[in-house]
């Protein structure tokens, strides 16, 4: 790529990146879906890519993902789950502070499991739910949410997309893996927790539990027996190997066949909005890594990463985060699987780079799909800015990151 179109990708990036981090400005008065999809547009406008790179350049298997898991989600909610569920969350909860620790160890222990995008998808609404219910406040319960997917994630490697790539290109068994990596996630949680339990202290200190009085609407069990059954075939398909994205799209598309509802008033429900924004974002990100900036940078600092295992291990770890943040964890792992052959302990270092690119998930709204979908979800109840976020976030990334590598080179 000329220099020109390098400098145009690079303008391009910061500008989509400027608008979709934080509010709205007077002057571009645009959501986030709106701002990505001008950074994409501005793309191939200046002939940064092609159309046909573009087309290229969006991952299907993750938009087939989102949407066939909105489409269960959204039989789930014209069954009545989410105010049933949170009906009786509401009803048994202790304390505002017992709820955050239930959401988070939820959060943290399915995403281990299963890929912390779903579960974000899933569990979102459900929070929500509970919230408004109960009057009270988002922030804290949806942070805690997108978050301890993030970390739980890190344990297994079908937590998330990255990892499993790093599956794929190390060979690192996966009980070897998890053996390392479970208590780094499990450390991480903890501190998560305590991050959120001080920050918000007196958030949660004036929260009341509203119990409601006016029982919920009553549940369709037809339904939400077929959205049960339907799901736990999805997840067997999930761990029997089977591919993620077209397994929850059979998933939607049987519930859609059996519940005999009319399917334009499921398909109102899907987060179309937020298929856009990915969508435009993939462009946006694969127009800046087609610069090849990420192996430039690489290039010039290698040399910085050290001799011994553990300073590599340390500084890889802080150049993943940094990159997996500015490029998108996925392309980062990708560029960044072809260096980790030429560093003194490989195994630590892939070790070290999932650790790094799903914690680094933590640092901003933008770090990973979790939080975005967490995010954009919520939106139609609370307005979560990029600092907002980024003042939890931070710590939480910091602390968790550290705590995490030590762990590991102890346990190399």
């Amino acid at each position: 790529m000329n220099t020109n179109k390098e400098i145009l990708a690079i303008a391009i990036f910061c500008l989509t990146y400027l608008l979709i981090s934080g509010r709205r400005l007077k002057i571009l008065p645009l959501n986030r879906p709106a701002a990505a999809l001008l950074g994409c547009v501005l793309m191939v406008g200046f002939g940064v890519m092609t159309p046909a790179q573009a087309y290229r350049s969006v991952d299907y298997d993750t938009l087939v993902l989102l949407l066939g898991m909105m489409l269960i989600a959204a039989y789930r909610s014209l069954a009545g789950f989410f105010d049933w569920a949170a009906d009786w969350i509401l009803r048994h909860a202790n304390s505002p502070q017992a709820l955050l620790l239930y959401l988070l160890l939820t959060s943290g222990v399915l995403s281990a499991l299963l890929v912390n995008d779903t579960i974000c998808l899933m569990l979102t609404q459900l929070v929500v739910a509970v919230m408004v219910r109960g009057k009270l406040p988002l922030p804290p319960y949806l942070l805690a949410l997108a978050m301890s997917a993030n970390l739980g994630s890190a344990a297994t490697l079908v937590g998330n997309p990255q990892n499993m790539i790093i599956g794929h290109l190390s060979r690192i068994p996966f009980l070897r893996f998890s053996a390392a990596l479970l208590p780094v996630a499990i450390a991480g949680l903890a501190i998560q927790y305590a991050v959120l339990r001080i920050g918000f202290r007196r958030v949660l200190a004036q929260a009341v539990i509203h119990r409601p009085e006016v029982p919920p609407p009553p549940l369709n069990y037809r339904l939400l027996i077929l959205t049960v059954a339907v799901l736990a075939l999805v997840f067997a398909g999930f761990l029997a190997g089977l591919d993620l994205s077209w397994t929850a799209l059979a998933g939607g598309a049987l519930i859609m066949v059996l519940a005999r509802r009319d399917t334009r008033e499921v398909l109102e429900l899907v987060d179309w909005h937020l298929l856009v924004f990915f969508a435009a974002l993939f462009i946006v990100v694969e127009g800046l890594s087609g610069t090849g900036l990420p192996d430039q940078m690489y290039g010039r600092l290698h040399h910085l990463f050290g001799a011994s295992a553990s300073s590599q291990a340390w500084n890889l770890t802080w150049f993943s985060a940094l990159g997996s943040n500015v490029f998108s964890n996925v392309p980062f792992v990708l560029v960044a699987g072809k260096w980790i052959n030429n560093f003194a302990h490989p195994e630590l270092m892939w070790k070290g780079l999932a650790l790094a690119t799903t914690f680094a998930g933590n640092l901003t709204i933008l770090g990973s799909v979790a939080n975005i979908i967490v995010v954009e979800s919520a939106r139609g109840h609370v307005e979560i800015g990029f600092w907002d976020y980024a003042r939890y976030g931070i710590p939480v990334t910091i602390l968790t990151t550290v705590a995490g590598m030590c762990l590991l080179i102890l346990m190399s």
